[in-house]
């Protein structure tokens, strides 16, 4: 009998010691009686060992949490702390506006409503001078901010497609255009329109740098470029080659006119006619010393379409002959510089350097006699058609043309 009553407390004993559950086969148990969970399972909020029957969720910078003592924020959290974890599947649900694996990032509004991409913030570009593009492979693309914010790679907003807009790309836009009641203060002055400068300057010229003629000849003889416009409901639109070929056995003002009339055209051709009226003056520029050659180019923007402050041209001058367009041979671009000198003088000093063809606006005072708003400000636009309403007395696509006199 005491044998039997010895064995029976060492089995109450051996009871005793084991872990609650066996640590539902998902930890092991310690001497102490208290499993060591594997990763990733546990039990409750606290996460404390329990049974390791339930699992814990994926852990990311939380959106919004409390400081820590030292005034730490968005420290690691649970979800994010935008969801609720599913502890059977170990899988969080986010709240709305957040998704990922540990609600990490923020979806975009309705999708951007299927006319837009969903970006990342330190994606997100902008692009509205010369200087504000990075060259990447064949094309001059739009830059970014380094950004190094706390969300980086988190928060996230819709880049719309050409002729959508609003922060879910829902609305279609509507035509610009100047608002014809505007008026000027002097009617005796001609009419001031934008005129933008291309200038380009040509590094492979090194024949004889002391003759003008053959410096230009050698960078631009028989080579091809192209000019991308974008319109204000941000179309992008590239125009066919456009020949820079010289031959110093010919006048250079006839060249520069017989460049100025295929810029024209070039611009004029865009689909839609995007570009409806432009005027370009051109000059072959011999640059001093070794620099090299160059062509500055006036464009002038006339047309009722694009009256008002416009986007500046892009200059595509990489070489484009199989998979891409349109084929140009592309023109062989200095480490460039900025021009001090008029447009027809025949000689310029460089005083500095760019990364990107030199294009700048050249209006006085930067300010034309036209301005650019949606439906010309007199009209409303139909969001959902992408058409201007005009006010009585008002026509055209942006409402700048007047039907009645008042």
């Amino acid at each position: 009998m005491i044998g039997k009553a010895l064995l029976f407390l060492g089995m109450l004993g051996v009871a005793s010691a084991a872990c609650d559950n066996q640590c539902s086969g998902h930890g092991t148990c310690l001497l102490d009686d208290v499993c060591k969970c594997y990763d990733n399972w546990g039990v409750g909020l606290a996460h404390d060992s329990g049974d390791c029957s339930e699992r814990v969720c994926p852990y990311e910078l939380a959106w919004v949490d409390h400081p820590t003592s030292s005034g730490t924020f968005h420290t690691y959290a649970e979800c994010g702390g935008r969801g609720i974890c599913d502890r059977a599947a170990g899988d969080c649900t986010c709240f709305d506006g957040y998704e990922g694996k540990g609600c990490e990032r923020t979806t975009c509004p309705n999708d951007c409503s299927g006319h837009g991409t969903c970006e990342f913030i330190e994606d997100m570009t902008y692009g509205a001078t010369w200087n504000d593009y990075t060259a990447a492979g064949f094309h001059e693309l739009a830059a970014t901010f380094p950004y190094k914010g706390w969300d980086v790679k988190k928060t996230r907003g819709c880049v719309c497609d050409a002729t959508y807009g609003d922060v879910d790309c829902s609305k279609r836009l509507c035509p610009y255009g100047t608002d014809v009641l505007d008026t000027r203060d002097n009617l005796l002055v001609s009419q001031n329109y934008q005129t933008q400068n291309l200038f380009l300057l040509s590094g492979k010229a090194n024949i004889d740098v002391n003759i003008v003629d053959d410096k230009i000849e050698a960078g631009f003889k028989d080579k091809t470029v192209a000019l991308t416009f974008r319109s204000k409901l941000n179309e992008t639109f590239t125009t066919i080659p456009i020949a820079l070929k010289y031959d110093q056995a010919i006048p250079a003002t006839d060249f520069a006119n017989t460049l100025s009339h295929e810029i024209e055209l070039a611009l004029l051709s865009l689909p839609n006619r995007v570009i409806d009226g432009v005027k370009v003056a051109t000059a072959y520029i011999g640059v001093s010393g070794d620099e090299g050659a160059a062509i500055s180019i006036n464009v002038t923007f006339t047309g009722d379409s694009v009256q008002g402050a416009q986007h500046l041209l892009v200059v595509e001058d990489y070489e484009c002959y199989i998979g891409c367009t349109p084929q140009i041979t592309g023109v062989d671009l200095w480490n460039r510089g900025s021009l001090t000198a008029p447009l027809s003088t025949a000689d310029a000093t460089l005083t500095g350097r760019w990364a990107t063809p030199n294009i700048t606006d050249i209006t006085p005072d930067g300010v034309t006699d036209f301005n650019s708003y949606e439906c010309g400000r007199r009209g409303k636009c139909d969001y959902t058609s992408g058409l201007c309403q005009c006010f009585t007395g008002y026509t055209g696509d942006n409402c700048n043309t007047l039907t009645t006199l008042v």
